[in-house]
């Protein structure tokens, strides 16, 4: 049986690193090739240990491709679009970083919550559904099945990650330009991200925590619109942290369960849940981690109805399984 052709733009990137390894690491049985944003030639980009091998992004890369990931940047994915358009018969489309969701033939993808065949035209692109909100939904979805949810409020602590290695980078520079007294970069955040917490960014930022406050909030909507879920209030605030997911979330059930009834259907579900006698949830104590880390689950002393909850998560390792898991799918579409 000939295997799978995947074809990952953006491997040089913190999400196609975590898509590569993620492949090697489960011996899927694909045939994975990079592919640069330049036209002409083959490109050797630096990775951490070597060098990876990446092909001209042209029309016979895409065209010889099963399944088009795309994890890189916008201009790439553009390219690759078009050239994916003037083809007889496309590629499916996996937009792991969402680019195109305002796109009329996008739809929003997250497999670990679908439980029926996703419906879709031939030639759509199948958009990732971002992080945080695929945690929310998993979590919010499993407990209003047990017990109806009448409210919730979010706060979602934002990880440098998020912005790519670009991110990382101003985050790590800030905090050894602090240490030896200089003055620190702000290119991408136009802030003080390092030892800091921030409701919004500087008005020079090239980025937006409202850009993702909107972003989480449509794709939870579409998530638990179709349950009856009532949608959570939230808030994103900038953490000084590389990587990782926290949420700090508080629930208004309708009648209060107890906290071992939460623990026990979220270990039923597969959820990491940590009781008072093991560490609390952390980014760090995530990292490189698949599904949900759920802690310091507590009933709120001022409301009756009220449970406060800690949740953690990968946030690289969750958008990769979910580009993995929507590529497999549409490659067994493919097949039939």
């Amino acid at each position: 049986m000939t295997k799978p052709k995947w074809l990952l733009l953006g491997g040089e990137t913190l999400l196609g690193k975590e898509i590569r390894e993620l492949v090697e690491e489960g011996k899927l049985p694909v045939t994975l090739s990079l592919a640069s944003a330049h036209p002409d030639d083959i490109v050797l980009a630096p990775g951490e240990e070597d060098l990876l091998v990446m092909q001209p992004l042209d029309k016979n890369t895409i065209e010889d491709a099963d399944v088009v990931l795309l994890a890189g940047t916008m201009e790439a994915h553009k390219r690759a679009l078009a050239l994916a358009h003037a083809l007889p018969q496309r590629p499916a489309i996996v937009d792991a970083v969402c680019d195109f969701e305002d796109l009329p033939e996008s739809v929003l993808r997250a497999p670990i919550l679908e439980k029926e065949p996703v419906v879709a035209q031939e030639y759509s692109i199948h958009g990732l559904a971002h992080p945080a909100a695929i945690a929310l939904a998993r979590l919010m979805s499993l407990l209003h099945t047990q017990r109806p949810l009448r409210s919730s409020v979010v706060t979602i602590l934002e990880p440098a990650s998020e912005r790519g290695k670009e991110g990382v980078d101003e985050l790590h520079q800030q905090t050894l330009t602090l240490f030896n007294f200089q003055q620190m970069p702000r290119k991408l955040f136009d802030a003080q991200v390092s030892f800091n917490l921030l409701p919004r960014l500087g008005a020079e930022a090239q980025v937006s925590l409202e850009v993702a406050e909107h972003r989480i909030e449509r794709h939870l909507a579409s998530l638990l619109g179709p349950l009856a879920v009532p949608l959570p209030s939230m808030r994103v605030v900038q953490a000084p942290v590389f990587h990782g997911y926290c949420l700090n979330i508080w629930l208004e059930f309708e009648s209060r369960p107890s906290v071992d009834e939460i623990s026990g259907w979220l270990k039923d579900a597969g959820l990491d849940v940590r009781g008072a006698d093991l560490e609390p949830g952390s980014n760090m104590g995530v990292a490189g981690q698949s599904g949900i880390t759920v802690s310091d689950i507590v009933e709120d002393r001022g409301n009756a109805r009220g449970i406060w909850l800690w949740l953690a998560l990968d946030n690289m390792r969750t958008r990769a399984e979910t580009a993995l898991l929507t590529a497999g799918l549409l490659s067994r579409k493919e097949a039939r």
